[in-house]
């Protein structure tokens, strides 16, 4: 973990609230599921903001971020040439070199693009992967996952496209050797009794509220079956038998 003088390439708004921000990157082992802490303001605004790692190319780090507060707003006015500062990466990630066999990745929402990370790194090492993608209403990053995917299933609740309902609806957990999952809590405790019920391997990346990103502050802890542990260093991917919701 580092911090990291950048510049922005790209700062492109694909939805109504959805952007997807491009950055240089001088190199490194970005793990899926990891995320760094950006800041792009010196005043007003103290606290750095943590956005998962979306895509990984030569000198280049993506981020899909929803523009939600004060932060997300000024991140989505960066023009190209404009510098940022970064964190990272900050985590412990999914352990994609520990998987084998047919995998299913089950994203919502804002959970959606560190899977894309995920689904290439899974698919390089020689592993089937699904998605499972839900949504309210329009759609973002199916196409780049899309990629590394041997099925795809989509959800929205609001929408138009693919199946009306909830994601978990189409999720058979019994068909996979492990499920990976990201997004609205009460979607990964879905999935994760699901998978409990169906004695398949589960790994939940959490969303909590960060302020430092480096386990310092211990704003984010969380109460696991392993004692307290703090989701921006310990986390924010933890097995799902090991999380007390």
């Amino acid at each position: 973990m580092r911090y990291l003088e950048s510049i922005v390439e790209e700062n492109q708004q694909i939805t109504d609230d959805i952007f997807v921000l491009c950055v240089t990157f001088a190199g490194g082992d970005v793990k899926p599921g990891q995320f760094y802490m950006l800041k792009s303001w010196d005043t007003e605004l103290t606290l750095m903001r943590p956005i998962s790692v979306f895509q990984v190319e030569d000198g280049y780090l993506w981020f899909m971020y929803r523009t939600v507060g004060a932060g997300t707003r000024r991140m989505s006015e960066l023009k190209n040439g404009d510098r940022i500062r970064l964190l990272g990466p900050c985590g412990n990630g999914y352990p994609c070199e520990e998987l084998k066999g047919r995998v299913a990745l089950v994203g919502g929402g804002v959970g959606i693009p560190p899977l894309c990370h995920t689904a290439e790194v899974l698919h390089r090492n020689g592993l089937t992967v699904d998605a499972y993608l839900g949504f309210r209403d329009e759609l973002f990053a199916v196409g780049d996952i899309e990629l590394w995917c041997t099925d795809m299933f989509i959800s929205t609740e609001h929408g138009e496209e693919g199946y009306k309902g909830f994601v978990t609806d189409l999720l058979k957990p019994e068909r996979y050797d492990a499920v990976l999952t990201c997004g609205p809590e009460v979607m990964m405790r879905k999935v994760a009794a699901m998978c409990a019920d169906a004695n398949v391997t589960c790994y939940c990346s959490l969303e909590h509220r960060m302020a430092c990103g480096i386990g310092a502050c211990l704003g984010c802890s969380i109460r696991t079956k392993n004692g307290m542990k703090r989701v921006c260093k310990d986390g924010p991917v933890f097995r799902s038998t090991d999380l007390m919701w």
